[in-house]
C-alpha cells in the first residue's frame, strides 16, 4: 500500500476539510530546493516550506553543525540548567537583532513566541501595579492557533468557533500611505477609553493576509505613538525575519523599534521545531524582585534545547555569509525583473514585492480555500511547482539557494497559469 493510503488511516492533517480535498502527497526526500515524492516526481518547493527552510532542505553545513551537537548533549532542563549552545545563540541573535533587544526566552513554535509575548506585556504591567488588558492589532493579522495568538489574529475563517473565548483585542487598519491621521486620531481614542496593554503588529507584510505590504513611514508613527502612551510594542517577526525582506528583519526598516519581539520559522532553518520572545531590558527588569510570583512563570519542556540552539547558530552563520547575502540580492533582482513580464497580464490585479518575497492577486475572486485555488495548487505541482495560493494571491518565497534555473520555472509556471485562467 502507498505511504498516501497509509496516511488516510489515521493521521489528521492542518488547514484541510479531509471530505472533500485529495490525499495528500507523500514526500521521501528533500534536499537543496527539491521535494521528491514516493513515485519519484520533483517539486520546486517555492514557499521554503512555509518560510522555514531558507538555506534550503537538509543544507550539509547545518546538518554538520546539528549533528556534531548530537553527539555532545541532547536535551537539559533549561529551568535549572544552562549550556554553551545557548549562551552563544544569545549572543549572536542580540548582535543581529535590532536596537534595543536584550533578552531572550526560548519557546516551541510561533504561536508560543506570541502567546509568550502577550503574556509578558499583560505581567509587565500587572508586576508594576496595573491592570491593562486590551491589545491593537492590524485587520487581517495572523499571529498564530494557540488562543492568546488567535485571539490579536484578524481572520476569521482561522478563529471563528473560538471567538467568544478570545482576550479583549482592537483592530486597526494597516497604514497605506494616506491614512495613518485617521489611524492615529482613532488610537488616541481607543486609549483614551481602554486600558491597553500593547500592540501586536507584523511588521510591514502581513503573511497570511495574502503578503500585503503596508507603509512603513505610518507604522513608524503609529508605533512613535504607542511609545509616548507607555503602550508596549510586539514585533511579530516569524514569517518576515531572517532575511526574508532583504534586511535581517522587517523591523530593520522602521526607525522605531519594538520592545518585544517574537521569531520561528528560518530560525532553525525547518530542521528543528524551535522559537524565540526577545525583549528590551526595561521589560525584564519588571519580573525581578524578592516575590518568587513576579517571575515569568511560563516554561516549555524543550526550551532552549541544545539541539535546536547548534541549528540555529548555523543558520545565522550561513544567512550572514557573503554567499547568502549576494544569492539574496539575485533573488531579489530576478523577482523585479518577472514583475515586470507579469505585471501588465490581463489576469494580474496587483503585485507587490518585499526582498526575496513576491505576490500577485489574481483579477478575480476567490474563496480562501475554494476550488479555483484547489485547481491552481495541484495545476502548479503538476508542473513541479509547489506554490500555495492564499485565497487570488499567488506568493514566491523562494530559499535562498534556489537556481536561476529553478527560479525561471516557477516563474513558467506562474505565466502558465494565467494564460489558462
Amino acid at each position: 500500500m502507498s505511504l498516501s493510503n497509509r496516511d488516510k488511516k489515521h493521521l489528521w492533517h492542518p488547514l484541510k476539510q479531509h471530505q472533500l480535498q485529495p490525499e495528500s502527497i507523500a514526500i521521501v526526500k528533500a534536499k537543496g530546493c527539491i521535494l521528491t515524492d514516493e513515485n519519484g516526481n520533483e517539486y520546486i518547493d517555492a514557499i521554503s516550506s512555509w518560510y522555514t527552510c531558507m538555506y534550503g532542505h537538509c543544507n550539509d553545513y547545518i546538518i554538520e553543525k546539528t549533528y556534531a551537537q548530537m553527539q555532545q548533549l541532547d536535551q537539559i532542563m533549561f529551568s535549572d540548567f544552562t549550556h554553551e549552545p545557548a549562551v552563544k545563540l544569545s549572543e549572536e541573535l542580540i548582535k543581529i537583532l535590532p536596537k534595543g533587544q536584550n533578552k531572550i526566552f526560548f519557546n516551541d513554535n510561533g504561536s508560543t513566541a506570541v502567546e509568550a509575548g502577550i503574556k509578558m506585556a499583560l505581567q509587565y504591567y500587572f508586576n508594576k501595579g496595573e491592570k491593562r488588558s486590551t491589545f491593537i492589532a492590524f485587520e487581517n493579522g495572523f499571529h498564530g492557533d494557540t488562543f492568546g495568538a488567535m485571539s490579536v489574529s484578524g481572520l476569521s475563517v482561522y478563529n471563528g468557533p473560538f471567538e467568544d473565548f478570545l482576550i479583549d483585542v482592537i483592530r486597526i487598519p494597516t497604514p497605506n500611505g494616506e491614512n495613518h491621521e485617521i489611524i492615529l486620531n482613532n488610537l488616541k481614542e481607543i486609549t483614551t477609553n481602554h486600558q491597553v496593554a500593547a500592540f501586536i503588529y507584523e511588521p510591514i507584510l502581513q503573511g497570511a493576509a495574502g503578503m500585503t505590504i503596508h507603509d512603513t513611514n505610518g507604522l513608524n508613527d503609529i508605533l512613535k505613538f504607542f511609545k509616548e502612551q507607555n503602550i508596549l510594542t510586539i514585533a511579530d517577526e516569524v514569517m518576515t525575519g531572517f532575511g526574508k525582506t532583504g534586511k535581517n528583519f522587517a523591523s530593520d526598516y522602521i526607525e522605531t523599534k519594538p520592545d518585544i519581539m517574537c521569531l520561528s520559522k528560518a530560525l532553525t532553518a525547518g530542521l528543528i521545531p524551535m522559537a524565540i520572545t526577545s525583549c528590551t531590558q526595561d521589560i525584564y527588569d519588571a519580573f525581578l524582585g524578592d516575590d518568587m510570583a513576579k517571575g515569568f512563570f511560563h516554561c516549555h519542556t524543550y526550551s532552549g534545547n541544545p539541539i535546536a540552539c547548534a541549528t540555529a547558530l548555523a543558520g545565522i552563520e550561513l544567512l550572514q555569509s557573503e554567499a547568502i547575502q549576494n544569492n539574496i540580492k539575485e533573488i531579489i533582482k530576478s523577482h523585479r525583473a518577472f514583475n515586470n513580464t507579469i505585471k501588465s497580464h490581463p489576469k494580474v490585479q496587483s503585485t507587490r514585492q518585499l526582498g526575496v518575497v513576491y505576490a500577485l492577486d489574481l483579477d478575480t475572486k476567490m474563496e480562501r480555500y475554494g476550488s479555483l485555488r484547489d485547481k491552481l495548487l495541484k495545476f502548479f505541482m503538476e508542473r513541479g511547482v509547489f506554490l500555495r495560493p492564499l485565497g487570488n494571491t499567488i506568493y514566491i518565497h523562494v530559499p535562498y539557494v534556489i537556481s536561476k534555473t529553478e527560479l525561471e520555472k516557477v516563474y513558467s509556471a506562474i505565466t502558465e497559469a494565467l494564460d489558462s485562467l
